[in-house]
């Protein structure tokens, strides 16, 4: 069997360059590019996908992967696939600001725990609002719907010089902002409960100074802030399921999928 070079480089570019966007979609998702989960696990899942779709992806430019243009779409594949990611990204890094905020109200923000997401120090309650999503995300297939749409990106944002556009980037960087609403509404019942315990012991020690308020208002608050969290923890799943589809939509939407 004789193979011509240019038959030789189209094969190694119809694997190579879909392996790469898959590989960077991984790497920025969460869960599958959590610090717990080794490079070579990730490696042989981008493999693996990367052989089941490359197959029927077309069509597919025919350049040499090596050449400068060829080096330029391998970056544009790398760019469209951590720009996937990082969308998901946000909806997990919600849970953990609105972690942070319960846990600041409630004097408990010492308590620190490493995050296995990104291995940094987060408040013991990020760590478990993050555990809390991780399993939602799991439990709803969120891992399979990522593997669905970064498949479908194929067919809507085929491999081409041309990958996303400016304004898609600054689209992205403007959905950073629900980031902060979607944690505002996670740690909002919470916080409301300890502004007013906050505001009552305020009253107390004005009305009665000779009162030491501050001497149990610390674990006063710890106790009425994990019974607000036990009050509010039934709509957490529910929030969860909408920010991971609001996250989904926006891989559609950077994939050229629409909303």
């Amino acid at each position: 069997m004789n193979f011509t070079s240019a038959e030789l480089t189209a094969w190694i570019g119809a694997y190579l360059w879909p392996f790469f966007r898959i590989g960077a979609a991984l790497s920025a998702a969460p869960v599958f590019g959590a610090r717990f989960v080794s490079l070579r696990i990730r490696l042989m899942l981008a493999l693996s996908i990367t052989l089941v779709v490359a197959p029927v992806i077309t069509p597919m430019p025919r350049m040499d992967p090596l050449s400068f243009d060829g080096i330029f779409v391998t970056l544009q594949q790398i760019l469209i696939g951590a720009a996937m990611g990082f969308a998901l990204q946000l909806i997990f890094s919600a849970f953990v600001h609105a972690g942070q905020i319960i846990a600041m109200q409630m004097g408990l923000g010492f308590a620190s725990l490493v995050d296995p997401q990104n291995g940094v120090q987060v408040p013991v309650l990020s760590h478990f609002y993050l555990l809390v999503v991780s399993l939602v995300f799991l439990a709803l297939d969120g891992h399979l719907a990522v593997v669905e749409v970064l498949v479908d990106s194929f067919r809507t944002m085929p491999v081409s010089p041309t990958g996303i556009a400016v304004s898609g980037l600054w689209e992205l960087v403007s959905a950073a902002s629900f980031m902060f609403a979607g944690a505002l509404s996670i740690a909002l019942p919470a916080m409301t409960a300890l502004l007013i315990v906050n505001l009552a012991f305020g009253v107390m020690s004005r009305a009665a100074p000779q009162l030491n308020i501050f001497s149990i208002g610390f674990p006063l608050s710890l106790i009425l802030g994990f019974v607000a969290l036990w009050m509010t923890i039934s709509g957490l799943a529910p929030q969860a399921e909408g920010l991971i589809q609001q996250g989904l939509d926006l891989m559609r939407h950077l994939s050229g999928g629409g909303r």
